[in-house]
């Protein structure tokens, strides 16, 4: 069944209206509730209901090119990897989001790993996020994902990737994490990396304080809540104008491209092979080398068709 049909209608009022309440319904959940640590809080209708926003998002706002679907199975479980870009919005993240449910509906299963500071800081936004599909990072969640036939979206770089500097904006940054390759060598499941253009520019990261802020802690400063934070960036981005610190934001109104990369597929698999430190950075290497070149390529189409206008 194709379900690309779904699409935000010009009249955004509505939308709004229905995420706020969806929003504000979460917000006043019980705590013990929308935790982020259950396969099971998942809810389709949710989903339906927040698509004319997202699809607004999608049409109006951000006006979304994707390509490269084909690459993702139509059935079974498959492992995606992503790298982060602009801030808390994660814009190319949630856009890929919609087109997932776009591709294959909201009754495939789909999860993400979303960095579980989210649910202390902003918590109404990681309640109504668990809805929709999001979890804890836990491995043993992961792996359960997988074994139910899931996809499984991961962004290994986490916030040091969605808050990377802007001169980086067209490096793939995982900071050397490679649980997600012995996870996919355990499961033996086909890695499917995606890119984009564009949703780094919609904040400026100009660089991160957090190795300063680290030395006053030390020196006795806490955190905020008791949670440290990761990344204490400064950008220029809204509402702020600067911003100073992982705080929400509004992402300008930039075009984005999005696309799905070919599979990924390793020589050996299993156990051993995930206990192989050797052949796990092997694996590591592969997957953001490719990653980097695809990432090399949409630039120079990118930039290519810009100077052509």
């Amino acid at each position: 069944m194709n379900h690309l049909p779904y699409l935000g209608s010009d009249d955004l009022m509505p939308s709004i209206i229905v995420f706020l309440n969806l929003y504000l319904k979460a917000s006043q959940a019980s705590p013990n509730t929308l935790t982020g640590l259950s396969l099971d809080e998942r809810d389709p209708q949710i989903i339906e209901q927040l698509m004319p926003f997202f699809g607004w998002i999608y049409q109006h706002y951000f006006r979304v090119q994707t390509d490269g679907w084909e690459h993702i199975p139509k059935t079974g479980k498959v492992l995606l990897i992503g790298s982060h870009n602009g801030g808390l919005a994660a814009p190319d993240a949630v856009m890929m989001t919609y087109d997932w449910f776009r591709q294959f509906g909201r009754e495939r299963l789909a999860y993400a790993l979303m960095d579980r500071r989210i649910w202390q800081f902003l918590p109404g936004l990681a309640r109504l996020a668990t809805q929709v599909g999001t979890i804890q990072p836990n491995p043993t969640l992961a792996r359960t994902a997988l074994r139910r036939g899931a996809a499984l979206l991961i962004y290994p770089g986490g916030v040091k990737d969605v808050f990377r500097p802007y001169h980086l904006r067209h490096h793939i940054n995982f900071q050397g994490h490679r649980g997600f390759i012995q996870l996919a060598l355990q499961e033996e499941v086909t890695i499917i990396p995606f890119i984009s253009y564009g949703a780094h520019s919609t904040l400026i990261v100009l660089g991160d304080i957090y190795p300063q802020l680290q030395q006053l802690h030390r020196w006795g400063m806490p955190w905020l809540k008791g949670v440290e934070p990761g990344v204490f960036p400064i950008y220029l981005g809204w509402p702020w104008g600067v911003g100073i610190g992982p705080l929400p934001n509004i992402p300008f109104p930039l075009k984005l491209h999005t696309r799905v990369c070919p599979p990924i597929i390793f020589e050996r698999y299993g156990r051993s092979a995930s206990h192989d430190r050797d052949y796990v950075q092997q694996c590591y290497r592969q997957v953001v080398e490719t990653m980097q070149k695809e990432l090399e390529q949409l630039v120079i189409e990118e930039e290519s068709s810009c100077l052509t206008l």
